[in-house]
């Protein structure tokens, strides 16, 4: 896919990875549907994509909730004519141990809201924002490319069992939708980044910084450019389809 003067929808765009990929696909030529529920952090993104000369519009929404999903695919259409691509970056962390133990007595243990909290944003907003994105490819007649951000952690991290189960099932998504989407010219697949220097990550203290970079075989963490320039990839070319494509410095779980 030639990425110049194409429409592409990025959800979590309003900061750290997804704003990182909205001003790398403007610095190709891509015109951008920004989805998020931060408003300032979208009109920053707006602006810096605008300045390098393409079309970026902003649009208020909650992956999570099937209506605002469905109603904001319907106006990216409306305001843009086209949808060549769908970028699933929206997630969340609610991290915690399944069961909580302290000198022999249960404390805590994982809650049903910390489940349910990262299972709606990172796998049921991960399966709205690709149905409705195959949806409108089909019926527009042109193909696509359809992105999920998955992670790492899909292996299974330790204090993850919410964030894990989803990613491992963003995984699990991308290959299904490959193999059933392809007849309609729309490829699928997911990226799964490491540790990335993103705002929350780069406001750890310097000493677990540089504990988790001295795990990863590249000794550092990953630059949010990065896993950008992978989305590029993924969706120019147009042989790489039903791939997750691990991007995390050779770190494995």
């Amino acid at each position: 896919m030639q990425l110049k003067g194409k429409t592409v929808l990025i959800t979590g765009a309003g900061r750290g990875l997804g704003a990182a990929m909205a001003e790398h696909l403007a610095g190709r030529g891509a015109n951008l549907a920004l989805v998020d529920l931060d408003e300032s952090g979208l009109d920053a993104v707006r602006t810096t994509c605008e300045k390098l000369g393409v079309r970026a519009t902003p649009y208020i929404a909650n992956v999570a909730v099937e209506a605002e999903v469905i109603a904001t695919f319907d106006r990216v259409v409306a305001d843009f004519g086209r949808l060549d691509a769908a970028v699933a970056n929206a997630g969340i962390l609610r991290d915690g141990l399944l069961v909580k133990v302290k000198d022999g007595a249960i404390v805590d243990k994982l809650s049903l809201a910390q489940w349910q909290a990262v299972i709606d944003v990172n796998l049921t907003g991960v399966f709205l924002t690709g149905r409705e994105a195959a949806e409108r490819m089909i019926r527009l007649g042109q193909g696509g490319c359809i992105v999920n951000i998955s992670s790492l952690s899909r292996g299974g991290n330790f204090g993850q069992s919410n964030y894990s189960a989803a990613k491992a099932g963003v995984a699990a998504l991308t290959v299904v939708w490959a193999k059933e989407l392809a007849r309609y010219g729309i490829r699928v697949n997911a990226i799964a980044p490491g540790f990335i220097k993103t705002e929350m990550v780069a406001s750890m203290k310097p000493e677990v910084l540089a504990k988790m970079a001295a795990g990863i075989p590249v000794q550092r963490l990953g630059e949010p450019h990065e896993i950008a320039t992978t989305v590029a990839f993924a969706l120019e070319n147009d042989y790489c389809n039903g791939r997750v494509l691990e991007i995390d410095g050779g770190q494995r779980i």
